[in-house]
């Protein structure tokens, strides 16, 4: 069997909203340059699991952050670490686009221009790269100057996942990144990812089983907060060893 190093390594993670038990002590290695499928019923964690990861957690006064979350080595959590690093070095694409309020071309460019990430290369090459690893290049080419508002839905969440590439990420976190995307436009998406887990460690929640199976190198399910199995997809999909992951990829409960 072909082991890849861990790129997120997970200690001992709790979260707390007020008096509720969000993630319970939780510990796992996550692999570098594969697509991670984070599995579970609603409410078991899952989106509380990404967003500790980049420190987004901390956008909520009431949450309670204790363990350990390392990035090739590298602390997440901390009162010394510089969360703004932490978040351009993980980066996010949420259930729905949030394009910024300018052009297409802007969209992309701002990112790099902003964090001074050209390396020499111009930004027409820089957003035209991106737009094509996103898959949408051949469709914008022509109206670049265009609204980002104005895209559809599909366009403008893969609009975002160029974006987010574009300050060269190493995770890139996906919080259901197609449940508001048509079949085509998700189709469009879940092959970006795929291609782009070369240079990148996807970590991606999903409610579709299927999606999962489809993408995902690594397998996590969590239950009630809780880590009750995690390994390689094909062994969780067709070898699980806990009864309740056995329930889950079966359908029983969802």
């Amino acid at each position: 069997m072909i082991r890849h190093s861990a790129r997120i390594r997970v200690r001992n993670l709790n979260v707390h909203y007020r008096s509720l038990h969000v993630l319970k002590d939780l510990s796992v290695d996550i692999p570098a340059n594969q697509v991670t499928a984070v599995i579970g019923p609603s409410g078991c964690g899952k989106t509380t699991f990404l967003k500790s990861i980049n420190r987004l957690i901390d956008l909520d006064e009431e949450a309670r952050v204790s363990g350990e979350i390392t990035v090739d080595g590298l602390p997440v959590l901390g009162s010394g670490v510089d969360v703004t690093e932490i978040r351009r070095r993980i980066g996010l694409l949420s259930q729905r686009p949030f394009p910024l309020p300018m052009s297409i071309y802007e969209n992309v460019a701002f990112g790099p221009r902003i964090h001074g990430l050209s390396n020499g290369r111009s930004f027409d090459q820089l957003v035209e790269y991106y737009l094509r690893v996103a898959g949408l290049w051949e469709e914008v080419k022509e109206r670049l100057d265009a609204p980002a508002a104005k895209l559809s839905i599909g366009q403008q969440q893969r609009l975002c996942l160029a974006r987010g590439l574009a300050v060269e990420p190493e995770v890139l976190l996906c919080d259901e990144p197609t449940s508001s995307l048509d079949p085509l436009s998700a189709q469009h998406l879940e092959s970006s990812l795929k291609d782009i887990k070369r240079d990148h460690t996807v970590v991606l929640v999903t409610h579709v089983l299927r999606q999962a199976e489809r993408l995902a190198d690594y397998v996590i399910f969590l239950y009630m907060g809780e880590l009750v199995e995690h390994g390689p997809a094909w062994d969780i999909f067709n070898n699980p060893q806990k009864p309740r992951t056995q329930a889950y990829v079966a359908g029983e409960f969802s």
